[in-house]
């Protein structure tokens, strides 16, 4: 036993070694954000940026995605471009390849969430986040990938959530794109093998991003909504920092590593869920019961409601992460 275990341990060490020694260096490789303008993408740009790479940027948002140019250097290319318009995306990549070559490193990250019950969740919403978190990802990863396999290597993150592995309330749209997200980007790992394109699929929970000011609150409860939500996405107890997400996706992006979950609160859903997912969801069916009742399909964004919450303790960290972040 003890041999055997002796073995397992030194197994796990030379594994560790290995991905070390063979992990790529980034300086001067190429490397694309989507939704870099805030954020987490923010911060993976500043991340890849701080490591060697030269860093291109996209998002929807021209104001904000200059702003962001402006906090990171003017080295760094900044576009507007929306991943669910494929024509876009295609220019948007063409444009990188001009300005600074062919890409070495595409993280998929545009995102978008939509807070509320089904009741408020329109087809539109599901259309829209299903462009941004699914054909997105699509879109981009198929505009890059053809030079990579040519070229022997490349790497590709895939930005999804822990809403991607377990379906929790009120955020059903965000959850089927993210559950599509994962697939793809699971197959895509499976079907790449062997041509030195390596492919990440990241599973966050909540981060500490000051991500509550961009979400959108549904229905005729937004305040409330938002007042629920915000505390949950704003501490320290119950988040990951985005810098320290970033760091960490980085390094698993370097070394070519199949998965990445961040947070305690996500690894033990989602290995809860895996074990017993019919208590998982009996447990969410009493979270959606306790949850008020909320009608209409008006969406507000967070950064346009005020809420007791904002000034409170709770708060705070999200508010100085969205300071740092470009919110």
């Amino acid at each position: 036993m003890k041999r055997a275990l002796a073995l397992g341990v030194a197994a796990v060490a030379a594994e560790q070694v290995h991905k070390r020694v063979n992990a790529t260096d980034l300086d001067g490789k190429v490397a694309i954000i989507t939704g870099g303008s805030r954020g987490l993408g923010f911060a993976l740009a500043r991340e890849l940026r701080a490591q060697g790479a030269r860093v291109a940027i996209c998002a929807r948002g021209e104001e904000q995605l200059l702003a962001a140019q402006a906090k990171l250097g003017d080295d760094v290319v900044a576009i507007t471009c929306d991943v669910g318009d494929r024509a876009q995306v295609e220019a948007f990549v063409a444009e990188v390849e001009r300005a600074l070559g062919p890409v070495d490193v595409l993280v998929n990250n545009a995102g978008v969430i939509a807070v509320g019950p089904w009741q408020t969740q329109t087809i539109d919403d599901f259309r829209e986040l299903m462009d941004i978190q699914l054909w997105g990802v699509v879109h981009a990863t198929l505009a890059v990938l053809p030079s990579m396999v040519e070229r022997g290597g490349g790497r590709i993150a895939n930005v999804t959530s822990i809403g991607g592995k377990v379906s929790v309330p009120w955020l059903l749209p965000y959850n089927t794109a993210k559950f599509a997200a994962v697939g793809f980007s699971e197959g895509l790992r499976a079907e790449l093998a062997g041509t030195g394109v390596k492919v990440t699929t990241v599973v966050p929970g909540l981060m500490r991003t000051g991500s509550f000011l961009a979400a959108y609150f549904k229905g005729d409860r937004a305040r409330l909504e938002y007042s629920l939500f915000t505390p949950l996405s704003a501490t320290p107890a119950t988040t990951v920092s985005a810098e320290r997400a970033a760091r960490r996706i980085v390094t698993a992006l370097r070394r070519g590593d199949p998965e990445l979950t961040l947070g305690l609160h996500a690894k033990l859903a989602a290995r809860a869920n895996g074990v017993a997912p019919g208590a998982v969801q009996a447990v969410l069916g009493l979270v959606a019961r306790a949850l008020p009742e909320v009608h209409g399909t008006d969406r507000v964004r967070g950064s346009e409601i005020h809420s007791a919450v904002d000034g409170s303790a709770l708060t705070a960290p999200g508010r100085r992460a969205a300071e740092r972040l470009n919110q």
